[in-house]
């Protein structure tokens, strides 16, 4: 059976997608881009907009009773494969060993602009 998870301080588009859904043991985060709560694009620096992302993660985790920890799977998206280096040097601070399985996937455009999204899966 499937549940949405709904986390307040994070943006959102109801109607559209779920911020998160479990189902079982598993919690699937959608995308999340470098977006704040007032709906403002974070700009500026690779590690910044890991900052806004990863935030944005936790607080729909926590809404689900989870942390980073319990993260399993992350995708990341980014339009322009030179920033994988800088998310390389920051992502890794975000978790622990034994780190979540990722890979990365440069696409032409993502959603309001964003240069990355990155969505994960995680276990109960």
């Amino acid at each position: 059976m499937k549940k949405e998870i709904v986390a307040d301080g994070v943006d959102a588009v109801p109607g559209v997608l779920s911020q998160a859904t479990e189902t079982d043991n598993l919690v699937f985060v959608s995308g999340q881009n470098h977006i704040d709560a007032q709906g403002n694009m974070v700009e500026g620096s690779v590690e910044g907009k890991i900052k806004q992302i990863m935030h944005n993660a936790e607080t729909i985790l926590a809404a689900a009773n989870l942390t980073l920890n319990a993260v399993v799977k992350a995708t990341v998206y980014v339009t322009d494969l030179d920033q994988i280096p800088e998310i390389n040097k920051c992502y890794p601070t975000y978790f622990t060993a034994p780190y979540p399985a990722r890979e990365a996937v440069c696409v032409k455009a993502l959603p309001l602009g964003a240069t990355i999204e990155i969505s994960l899966i995680a276990a109960k």
